[in-house]
């Protein structure tokens, strides 16, 4: 399998997990302390390959990328789209929250027709 096709693959599933996880287990208290967990590592990954970038393209080698900037610039990409699945699904959820909330209001506060036939 070429270097190019392993990472491509790699990618698409990390895609395919953020969606399945972030669609699925949303609410779930193990799901936030993973959210939180993963993004300790993924920072401390940055900084590991800031302060050592050397062995970040020996780390791209080793998975069949050339460089270890696109090897980053693969990560990010990802993480980009943990973010903004992540905003989506918050933002979605909270939408959902204010239409209860309104519709709680409107019936607690609806007002009773007047009889017409009297």
């Amino acid at each position: 399998m070429s270097g190019q096709l392993f990472i491509q693959i790699l990618l698409l599933i990390a895609t395919a997990f953020l969606v399945v996880y972030f669609l699925g287990n949303r609410r779930k208290a193990r799901a936030k302390a993973g959210v939180k967990i993963g993004f300790i590592v993924f920072v401390l990954a940055c900084i590991w390959a800031v302060l050592r970038p050397d062995d970040l393209t020996i780390v791209a080698n080793w998975l069949g990328v050339s460089r270890g900037t696109d090897l980053l610039l693969y990560a990010l990409v990802v993480a980009f789209m943990f973010t903004t699945l992540s905003s989506y699904v918050r933002f979605r959820e909270q939408e959902l929250r204010y239409a209860r909330l309104a519709r709680a209001i409107a019936l607690r506060n609806a007002i009773k027709p007047e009889d017409e036939l009297s």
